[in-house]
Formats: structure tokens, C-alpha cells, sequence
């Protein structure tokens, strides 16, 4: 249902596509999905607060510790949910170059 109205109404944007196959290649954290898009902050996280409000991927906070340990900030995790991967494969058609832009995270344990 909610592939169905991204398609319909438009809202499968590059940006969603391309944010949506980052997820699908093993990017996890904002960062991370920045650096290998390109896309700034400003178009990442709000992008990913709707992806997971429209239920396409979920996310979870990484352990206080491991952050820690590493001296940085906690990490907040996305994945793709069911609908999330459904979406991505509906992107990959729709952007065939989508398959190119994006190298696979090195160790992706799909």
C-alpha cells in the first residue's frame, strides 16, 4: 500500500531512490549515506525521518558503550523494512543507474 502511493503521487524522488539504495548496500547511518551520495544533512536525515514515518525503514540507536569506546557521538542505525526493500527495487527499475552510483559497503552482510 505504501509503495503503491509513493509511486502514484510522485514521492519516489531521486533523492528517496537513491537514499533507499544506499540502505540496500549496507550504508547504515546518516554519515555514512551522506558520504557515499553526496547528499548534505539537510536532505538526509529529514529524508530518512520520512522514509521511516512512511513505515520504509526503521532505525535504532547504537549502544551508548560502543560510541564511547570509539569517542564519538552514538550512531542511529536505518534499515529497510519489507516495504523499504519493495521500494528499493521499484527505485532500482525506475533509475536503472542507481546500480552504479552506489559501490556496496565493503563486509554488507545483506
Amino acid at each position: 500500500m505504501i509503495l503503491g502511493v509513493l509511486m502514484n503521487s510522485g514521492k519516489l524522488s531521486h533523492t528517496v531512490a537513491i537514499i533507499l539504495k544506499a540502505l540496500s548496500l549496507g550504508y547504515q547511518f546518516g554519515f555514512d549515506i551522506m558520504e557515499v551520495t553526496g547528499l548534505p544533512s539537510g536532505t538526509v536525515y529529514p529524508a530518512l525521518r520520512r522514509l521511516e514515518r512512511d513505515g520504509l525503514v526503521s532505525s535504532n540507536w547504537e549502544a551508548e558503550q560502543q560510541a564511547l569506546q570509539e569517542q564519538r557521538p552514538a550512531r542511529r542505525y536505518y534499515t529497510l523494512t519489507r516495504p523499504g526493500k519493495e521500494a528499493e527495487a521499484t527505485a532500482t527499475k525506475r533509475y536503472p543507474l542507481l546500480s552504479r552510483l552506489i559501490p556496496e559497503k565493503a563486509g554488507n552482510t545483506r
